[in-house]
């Protein structure tokens, strides 16, 4: 357990409180086979339940009595069979007295618990599920069908869930950063990795045994590519070629589950382009820009809206753009080039909370998402942040041949954007660089204690001394 037995209890108890009455179901993962029963992939717990339980073991299950403050931890005990090829672990008793816990009982209590309270006519809150077999659970237990489950879900629970993980505490943060020590190491590898006729793929692959050595595994599947204007370019054979841009998105998970994640572009000769450099300086202005601005009561809106600001100025000096500027931000033209939101929470899932439902992780009732303008619709984050959260920065220019070719066929927003110019671009590639952004009680601050060259000086000089 990463945090003392108190932590835990404290957390289940805020939890209780705020749901007030009814009894609340947290599932725990299973193990997830590849290609057959044995065969499986690396387990990983369910965030929440690691959150307020701080137990690693797959097959588990919590109820928390919001009436009478009882607690249970449900799972069946390891076998001999299971010792001859695991090892022997801990009795769900003992893991249950590690959480502070009083009960415990074998996984079929569990349907006795569900049952005798829904026949009590009480409400069973439980968070949208997002793994098969933990639907089918759910289904036996409540009798709710998969499909309906996650309209279904308490949304009591998913609000008083959001509202506790998002604020990080200072042990939380300390691991994140453990996470951001190992992104370093990835990234700084990937840089020196970076050569002409290397492999995306060998680059990637290194970095996910970086990952697996310093920590329990990635944080997501590595993003490693050339064409950088692809959101999800994951690694292929290709070769890397000379003159062009890689672009690397990756971070690492420590052994807790806490995580990383970080955006850098390396131009593969070791040098920028002039061409290159002026792209990739407007995304550095608008990295800056949000570290200038992102602070406790400021709307994670506001900061996407500056740091697309600065992207469009740049724009229009390099001649792409044109136009007023607050009217092309107002009419959506610059999501022709940033086309995502510029961050999301960032904690035990690398989008964090993002199974809960984004709309109530990053936003609120004052600041409600735009699902009708393109490029804006994508933003997972508008919320006024808060001391402690832990956000990501991450603005980026990309040059999208086939949404170039729809904008210019429609003539869409062409009083802010020069078609002809952006035809010297459309080979470019993509732009985008994040770092993990902590919202401190005046301000903010990056997290890590190294940060990993993005700088085009000293980028450059890192890449000429490999």
């Amino acid at each position: 357990m990463l945090f003392s037995k108190e932590t835990y209890v404290q957390r289940r108890a805020a939890l209780r409180k705020r749901i007030e009455s009814g009894l609340i179901l947290l599932l725990g993962n299973n193990d997830s086979p590849m290609n057959y029963p044995a065969n499986t992939y690396k387990f990983r717990q369910d965030s929440t339940f690691l959150y307020y339980m701080g137990l690693h073991r797959e097959g588990l299950a919590a109820v928390l009595d919001a009436d009478s403050g009882e607690e249970w931890l449900l799972g069946d005990d390891i076998s001999l069979d299971d010792i001859v090829w695991f090892g022997a672990v801990e009795s769900v008793a003992e893991m249950a007295a590690q959480s502070g816990v009083a009960k415990s009982a074998p996984m079929a209590q569990l349907a006795v618990l569900v049952e005798q309270a829904r026949k009590q006519g009480r409400e069973i809150h439980f968070l949208p599920p997002y793994r098969h077999d933990l639907m089918i659970q759910l289904m036996d237990l409540t009798g709710i069908h998969p499909r309906e489950q996650r309209a279904k879900a308490s949304l009591k629970l998913i609000k008083a869930a959001v509202d506790q993980r998002a604020v990080k505490s200072a042990g939380e943060v300390a691991e994140i950063e453990k996470a951001c020590a190992i992104g370093y190491e990835m990234h700084t590898t990937a840089m020196r990795m970076c050569r002409p006729g290397v492999t995306e793929q060998e680059i990637a692959g290194t970095l996910a045994g970086i990952a697996q050595s310093k920590g329990c595994m990635a944080s997501f599947q590595t993003i490693l590519s050339m064409h950088g204007e692809i959101q999800h370019g994951y690694p292929s054979p290709r070769p890397l070629e000379a003159g062009r841009l890689m672009l690397c998105d990756c971070g690492g998970e420590t052994n807790e589950n806490y995580c990383s994640d970080n955006t850098r572009v390396t131009p593969i000769s070791g040098r920028f382009t002039p061409k290159q450099r002026d792209i990739y300086q407007a995304v550095v202005e608008a990295h800056d820009s949000v570290r200038a601005k992102a602070a406790p009561g400021v709307k994670w809106w506001d900061c996407h809206f500056e740091a697309a600001r600065v992207i469009t100025e740049h724009l229009k000096a390099i001649g792409l753009m044109k136009g007023n500027t607050e009217d092309a931000l107002a009419a959506g033209a610059h999501a022709m080039f940033f086309v995502h939101g510029l961050g999301h929470m960032m904690g035990m899932d690398v989008h964090d909370m993002e199974g809960l439902g984004q709309i109530y992780v990053g936003f609120d009732d004052e600041v409600r998402p735009n699902l009708d303008q393109f490029g804006t619709c994508y933003l997972r984050c508008g919320r006024r942040m808060q001391e402690g959260f832990v956000m990501t920065d991450e603005p980026g220019i990309y040059f999208i041949p086939a949404l170039i070719d729809d904008w210019k066929a429609r003539k869409h927003n062409a009083e802010f954007i020069n078609f002809d110019k952006v035809e010297e671009y459309r080979d470019f590639g993509g732009v985008r660089l994040e770092d993990d952004l902590l919202i401190t009680p005046d301000g903010c601050r990056y997290l890590g204690e190294k940060m990993i060259p993005y700088q085009v000086e000293e980028l450059e000089a890192f890449l000429a001394a490999r």
